[in-house]
């Protein structure tokens, strides 16, 4: 007798944004990433035998990852996971949808965490604001240079990841760039991941978040190695792509820099758990995660009336980048404040999903406005956002000035790499360290809000520690 299916926890779906279309293409062949709790061959068999076993083929098995990758027609796949799927459209975009949880043999529930990639709704958002009109604009060596970054390195011997979800990268843009700023740039490398290619041109917000990416992080460490991991923009390609960050045995990254993410709210459990299970292998590895916190303040673009942070920048093994507005005379700062203007603001609050870890039960954490909850606090540190303080980018053949804390991300990306090399060691997880420091070696950000949370001494909920202080950090860590 076939054993009884329940639902697996966490797999819950809500309905998909947009319109329905209609039925989905049952004809198509479609591939999920099945995420196992354990790295354990009897889980993996069970797996395996029942994938097989509804007529679909297994194409994949990484025991390091812990993840299964399988393939057939979509009527397979409904069946084999008792989910029911239709066409939808979004901004443009058609993608297959469900609702409702995912139905499994009981005895699979303790070896399956998550199954991705049945759901194809855009999960994530670039974290970047185009400036209309920018009132000062800075190349990121002059934001380096204001910041007080190490001399005298340039991230040699360093590989940042940089984790994209669409649009592309374009060599003669990133030549050029270079060129003007007189130095000589890095590589580059792309890697596909979940059949996604470099495509510049088809998408032009994307376009700016990857060239904003790369020419950030390069331009802070120009002589590191930059590798570009495109996926496409769902909850499997987005934890795919960092998960093959996290275990490129090729590349070794020593960092990864993500500028996409969503509130915490648009995420399932099983997306959620899945993913911080690959950053808790990245903070286990050494890799430093540097995480844009958002760009829509405290409600994170959430208009349900709560506050929502977002998430991977929630996760309690990356470090999250907040936004500033950062304003220079000459070559030192004037000032700096929480960005919060033209329609943006610094990402940050309490976490909804995650406890308050350890290495921050020592400072004083504001309450959740969402009914005095506790949790994680976001973000850990902060950097220049603000549009109209933006870095001045070239895309697609033309320069803009770019602000968002997806520029956040990439700066801290390019600071690591250069705080690597001056320790001769990889800082890797740095949060622990950071949080532990006697006196805080950042450059505290007193003034602003993002909306429900206000700028402080020390530790707050819209800048973290502060923005870099980069010679400053580097003799902390050096001490500690």
């Amino acid at each position: 007798m076939e054993e009884q299916r329940r639902p697996l926890p966490g797999s819950e779906r809500s309905t998909p944004p947009g319109t329905r279309v209609g039925p989905a293409n049952l004809n198509e062949q479609g591939t999920v990433s099945i995420y196992l709790h354990a790295n354990n061959a009897t889980s993996q068999k069970r797996v395996e035998d029942y994938v097989r076993a509804n007529g679909l083929s297994v194409d994949t098995t990484d025991s390091v990852r812990r993840v299964i990758v399988a393939s057939g027609a979509l009527a397979q796949l409904q069946a084999a996971f008792g989910v029911e799927l239709a066409q939808y459209e979004a901004d443009g975009k058609r993608f297959n949808g469900r609702q409702g949880a995912l139905l499994l043999p009981e005895s699979l529930h303790a070896d399956v965490l998550a199954v991705l990639g049945l759901d194809t709704r855009p999960q994530a958002k670039p974290h970047i604001r185009i400036a209309a009109q920018a009132a000062v604009s800075y190349t990121s060596p002059q934001v380096a240079a204001l910041y007080a970054f190490p001399t005298g390195v340039n991230g040699a011997g360093q590989t940042i990841a940089i984790i994209e979800l669409g649009g592309g990268f374009s060599q003669s843009d990133f030549t050029t760039y270079f060129s003007q700023l007189g130095i000589a740039a890095p590589t580059v490398t792309i890697v596909p991941v979940d059949g996604a290619t470099n495509s510049p041109g088809t998408d032009t917000n994307a376009d700016a978040e990857v060239m904003l990416d790369v020419e950030v992080a390069g331009g802070v460490a120009p002589g590191a190695k930059l590798v570009m991991y495109i996926a496409p923009n769902t909850d499997q390609g987005f934890i795919d792509a960092v998960s093959s960050a996290v275990n490129d045995a090729a590349n070794k990254p020593g960092i990864i820099s993500i500028s996409w993410g969503g509130p915490e709210s648009t995420w399932t459990g099983q997306a959620t758990t899945a993913f911080n299970q690959v950053l808790e292998n990245a903070a286990n590895a050494g890799i430093t995660v540097c995480v844009a916190s958002g760009d829509s303040g405290s409600s994170d673009g959430v208009s349900d009336g709560s506050q929502h942070v977002d998430f991977p920048a929630s996760s309690p093994y990356v470090l999250g980048c907040g936004g500033t507005s950062l304003q220079s005379s000459g070559t030192t700062i004037s000032s700096e404040t929480v960005w919060n203007s033209n329609g943006g603001a610094s990402g940050g609050g309490i976490s909804n999903v995650f406890a308050v870890p350890t290495w921050q039960s020592k400072i004083t954490l504001p309450v959740s406005t969402n009914g005095g909850k506790t949790g994680r606090g976001v973000p850990d540190v902060a950097a220049d956002a603000d549009p109209s303080t933006g870095y001045s980018v070239l895309v697609d053949g033309t320069t803009q000035v770019i602000g968002g804390t997806s520029a956040a991300a990439p700066l801290w990306a390019g600071l690591t790499a250069l705080l690597n090399q001056s320790l001769g060691k990889n800082v890797g997880f740095l949060n622990p360290q950071l949080y532990a420091l006697s006196t805080d070696p950042l450059r505290d950000i007193v003034t602003g809000n993002n909306g429900s949370y206000s700028a402080a001494p020390g530790w707050d909920a819209c800048t973290g520690w502060g923005s870099p202080n980069g010679v400053s950090l580097l003799a902390a860590l050096r001490g500690g």
